[in-house]
């Protein structure tokens, strides 16, 4: 009788713990989910920015109209794309303005603009906010990876298909230092 007792109560030992273990699943699957939902606010309200800064641009810089497309395409190419290829495209984006501020370092009466000024500020936060949120992401998902890979909750992410999530990375070529002329 007391070794059925033992076995029970150590059944439900781990009938908890596999509860538990899932539980936290679930919940570190939801804040990446969260995470990403953050990211993707940011990143729209830079793509509803950019045209308002290429318009301003447009008025003194109208001759660049390669540096202008390139931004216009890149923003329009993250449109359609969703997952890592939607990633790679961001960070064509990213690199296309950079391209346009470099080439506004070139006007000075640009520079002066407050229109422009604003719309540099506005996108330097957004910048700022979005390295944050990808920072956080990148948190969530780490803690969620371990979590799947460390032994006895591997298990549980085994029996219940929880997968691994990717990190959110920059490419290669965005990882060099950029080079601006005058």
């Amino acid at each position: 009788m007391a070794v059925l007792i033992a076995i029970l109560v150590i059944a439900a030992i781990l009938i908890m713990w596999g509860i538990t273990s899932y539980n936290s699943f679930v919940k570190l699957r939801n804040k990446g989910d969260e995470a990403e939902a953050g990211i993707d606010a940011h990143l729209k309200e830079r793509a509803d920015l950019i045209p308002n800064l290429v318009e301003t641009v447009k008025g003194y810089a109208g001759h660049e109209s390669a540096v202008l497309e390139g931004v216009i395409e890149a923003r329009s190419k993250v449109s359609s794309l969703t997952g890592e290829e939607r990633m790679h495209a961001e960070n064509e984006l990213s690199g296309a303005l950079g391209r346009l501020f470099a080439v506004a370092e070139n006007y000075p009466d640009l520079k002066a603009n407050q229109n422009f000024l604003d719309l540099q500020n506005q996108l330097s936060r957004i910048e700022n906010t979005l390295a944050n949120a990808r920072k956080y992401y990148n948190a969530i998902v780490r803690e969620y990876n371990d979590k799947i890979m460390v032994f006895p909750s591997s298990v549980v992410a085994s029996l219940f298909h929880f997968q691994k999530r990717e990190y959110i990375e920059i490419d290669a070529e965005d990882r060099e230092r950029t080079e601006v002329r005058f």
